[in-house]
């Protein structure tokens, strides 16, 4: 009926039925979820009565006296009701018939729908679990202690009596009940306690369960529920509530169920970390041995280190960095001051949760974890922190202030490695923490090295390097790569041995470093390595030929820089950037991989200057070679630099050249200025380029740049002019390139030796006598230059025909082993009498195959 056609009612009556629905909410949130539904359901039945008794209206309300009548009736009547904990355990026995019938441990072990029965039982399984914790109070109910300590024996004997059968399970069954044992075995945990006095005596145990008698109650109505004004705890009255809405207290005693409880959730899904990790930080505090303090350690930097896991474009946090890296440096201290304590990898996990490890006196304690993974993350976390950070802000300065602290606890983790190699009891896997700076100057590794062993407690020293090697860096490094020669092997070893070779050639050593990198042969199996290792390879080779450019080599320094330089893709190369062309096939996940390579700014090689080095030394052999090419054609034409040969043609192509804008524009005025023998101007271009003041001692790079240039271009004068004379005297070139007479006689001597220049040096006139060969005319040099294209052809058709007919040794045999290519036995060549017999025949068919034919025949 409408809302609209009740009658006429009192305010107070609207007031008392509000009441009651708001004390029946009240009451509902106090209730189980069973009780509550059932109550709802009697609420609304009496609900829709009383509105029936009170919507009444005409004649109907004649009839209230009958059904007063009935309801006095019902209510004398006295009902027997069950409380909701019997409903419960009539619940919780009708699951457990399901879940321990053994049927269902057999379907668990083959059959086409052994997924489905699988589903079932881990669903009946958690149900029933579920049920539990709803019907306890204070004891775990007994037929729940007995259902799962006989599930257990059924399931134990079940795979004994597997492993003994002729018969064996697929290996998905197998897993599938590997994974439902382990599912049992972890969840009685819990309950041995109660399942050992089950199995001791199962009689008494059970008959020990007084069960509850059903009690006739009048039903009556409910009393209203009080509730208090607070709750006790902690933060001004409010509490950590976890699961079952029971406070979480953080005793001695209950840290290693809560650190159970944080590891079984990593790594699944809307997991709080931050909360775990406050969790955590108060289970520090509580922690009272030192295996509670290590255990809890372990786990806290562990979450700390998820908190970016699975994700690039976020980073650790400075905070949560350094308060990572404070928990590894007590993490450490709690082992040197616990020497029977250590961390291993390959230890095995305590996994009861009551009582800590106790080991049998003179063995030490092994605890399950990493040094080595630890620091090792702490580098590669702020490895990506500085990544994601503009290098021009004081944020990135003071990011790159963690490298003390870092590199401290890299110290400390050798030693405390060290230390654990002394034990022969235990079995220590070779680890690699990189301590070598190999991309810093000896002054900042030196600072470094002050500061950590002053911040080490005096009583901890290292075998390896001693406190008295901190201020001698080259004897640092060379023990340390040499410890990883020795005790290492594959990819650590060639890693340490191109950290040697950087920090060699970062020092000036070029003969050292380019020995070194040669007899370690890694230039012919480095595509077998990783790509991280082949970029510190690209790195340490342009270290090198930067090193050669700094000793004054220009031929070593471009024929090492070539490679690198010559390929365009510099940036990629040695990881300082990516480079997206427009018709590149990388994918998205590539593309994410190689930022990821990416290196911090700090560590960067400047490509400009690089450039700028690579194209000197290219016009440094390039110019005085394509002078001796242009005076004397019979010399076969050869190419030093592709790339420099290209910008020179694209410069030389251009109608007007305004003055040198980069550092592109000055080195090719410079070879301009070269290849015409101005020699002065040459210098000025290339000494004026500004990025030469970003190296080491710059005025005795100009130096060595002006000499080389006064040098290449004497040279360049001679392959240019000696067609013109026919003696020369060597102080008007000693004038002319103000050289003196020594430098300018050794010069022409070795051109001579070379077979550069066709003449010989007068030394008791000090003049050069060019000798002159036959002067070949303009048509006279084409015509060479014809056959020489026409051989090359030939060669070239020869070797596109023996490519074709492989295989095929006798398809051009005609009459008998006449005409035509024979085989390697017979005829040979273009159809001779080479080798074998065999005559060639005038006229008949013979084999024709037009152009390619006609070369052949030729």
């Amino acid at each position: 009926m409408s809302r609209f056609f009740h009658a006429g009612d009192s305010s107070s009556e609207s007031s008392s039925s509000d009441e009651e629905e708001l004390y029946s909410g009240e009451e509902a949130v106090e209730k189980p979820e069973d009780e509550s539904s059932e109550e709802e359901a009697s609420d609304e039945d009496g609900s829709s009565s009383s509105s029936d008794e009170g919507g009444k209206s005409g004649a109907n309300r004649f009839m209230r006296d009958a059904v007063e009548e009935s309801e006095d009736e019902d209510e004398d009547k006295v009902t027997v009701v069950k409380s909701a904990k019997d409903k419960r355990l009539e619940e919780l026995e009708g699951t457990i018939r399901q879940v321990v019938y053994p049927k269902t441990i057999f379907a668990i072990l083959g059959g086409q729908t052994a997924d489905l029965r699988r589903g079932f039982f881990n669903t009946e399984f958690d149900k029933l679990n579920r049920q539990v914790v709803k019907t306890q109070v204070e004891t775990t109910p007994k037929m729940y202690i007995k259902a799962i300590a006989d599930l257990e024996d059924f399931m134990n004997e079940t795979i004994a009596k597997q492993k003994v059968s002729t018969k064996k399970m697929n290996a998905t069954n197998a897993r599938g009940l590997n994974a439902v044992k382990q599912r049992i075995r972890k969840n009685n945990k819990d309950y041995a306690t109660e399942i050992d006095k089950y199995r001791e005596d199962k009689a008494d145990y059970m008959m020990s369960d007084e069960e509850e008698e059903v009690v006739p109650v009048e039903k009556t109505k409910k009393p209203k529920t009080a509730y208090a004004d607070g709750i006790d705890g902690d933060d001004e009255g409010f509490s950590t509530v976890g699961k079952g809405g029971k406070t979480l207290q953080y005793t001695p005693e209950s840290i290693f169920k809560h650190l159970r409880s944080i590891i079984e959730s990593r790594g699944k899904k809307n997991t709080d970390r931050a909360e775990q990790i406050r969790i955590m930080e108060k289970l520090l505090e509580v922690a009272t041995t030192p295996y509670q303090h290590i255990r809890v350690l372990l786990t806290l930097m562990s979450t700390r280190f998820d908190l970016t896991s699975g994700s690039t474009a976020t980073t650790m946090s400075q905070e949560q960095w350094r308060m990572a890296e404070h928990e590894f440096g007590m993490l450490l201290e709690v082992l040197e001051e616990n020497p029977n304590m250590v961390v291993l990898e390959n230890a095995e996990e305590w996994e009861d949760d009551e009582k800590p490890p106790q080991p049998a006196p003179g063995e030490k304690l092994r605890i399950p974890g990493s040094i080595v993974s630890s620091v090792e993350r702490l580098d590669d976390e702020l490895t990506r922190s500085l990544q994601h950070i503009d290098p021009h802000t004081a944020e990135y300065i003071e990011r790159l202030g963690d490298e003390q602290a870092l590199y401290t606890n890299i110290v400390r983790a050798l030693l405390y490695i060290e230390n654990l190699k002394k034990d022969p009891k235990l079995d220590v896997a070779q680890e690699s923490a990189n301590r070598i700076n190999f991309s810093q100057p000896s002054q900042v590794v030196t600072i470094l090295e002050e500061n950590t062993w002053k911040s080490i407690p005096s009583n901890l020293d290292s075998s390896i390097t001693p406190r008295g090697k901190a201020t001698d860096t080259g004897a640092l490094v060379q023990t340390l790569c040499s410890y990883l020669f020795e005790h290492s092997e594959g990819i650590i070893r060639a890693r340490a041995m191109l950290c040697q070779v950087y920090f060699l050639a970062l020092h000036d050593q070029y003969y050292r470093a380019r020995d070194m990198l040669l007899m370690s042969h890694l230039q012919e199996t480095i595509s077998n390595f990783d790509v991280n290792t082949q970029i510190l390879f690209n790195r340490t080779l342009v270290q090198v030929g930067l090193c050669a450019f700094r000793a004054g080599l220009v031929y070593e320094a471009q024929n090492t820089l070539q490679e690198i330089c010559g390929s365009g893709r510099q940036k990629e190369l040695l990881a300082q950037g990516v480079m997206i062309q427009r018709y590149s096939q990388v994918s998205p996940e590539q593309e994410r991989l190689e930022r990821q390579r990416q290196l911090p700014f700090h560590m960067h090689i400047n490509l400009e200057l690089l450039e700028c080095i690579y194209l000197t030394c290219s016009m440094l052999l390039e110019i005085p070679l394509l002078a001796q090419t242009g005076s004397s054609p019979d010399i076969k034409k050869r190419i030093i630099s592709k790339t420099y040969r290209r910008m020179l043609e694209y410069h030389e192509r251009q109608i007007f050249t305004g003055p040198p804008e980069n550092t592109r524009d000055h080195v090719m005025q410079a070879s301009k200025a070269l290849a015409a023998g101005e020699w002065k101007k040459s210098s000025e271009f290339i000494n004026s380029i500004k990025i030469w003041e970003l190296m080491a001692q710059p005025d005795k790079i100009k130096n060595m740049l002006s000499e080389q240039i006064q040098e290449e271009g004497l040279r360049t004068y001679l392959f240019t002019y000696a067609p013109f004379y026919d003696t020369l005297a060597v102080n008007t070139l000693a004038s002319m390139f103000e050289l003196s007479e020594r430098k300018v006689a050794a010069i022409i001597s070795k051109m001579i030796s070379h077979e550069e220049l066709a003449a010989a040096l007068d030394q008791v006139n000090s003049a050069i006598i060019f000798r002159k060969g036959v002067e070949l005319s303009r048509l006279q040099s084409l015509a060479l230059t014809l056959s020489d294209k026409a051989s090359g052809l030939i060669e070239s058709n020869e070797r596109t025909l023996e490519q074709r007919t492989q295989g095929t040794a006798n398809a051009f045999e005609r009459q008998g082993n006449q005409g035509g290519r024979g085989g390697r036995g017979g005829m040979r060549g273009r159809g001779g009498q080479r080798g074998g017999g065999g005559q060639r025949t005038r006229g008949g068919q013979q084999f024709g195959g037009g152009a390619l034919g006609g070369a052949i025949k030729a």
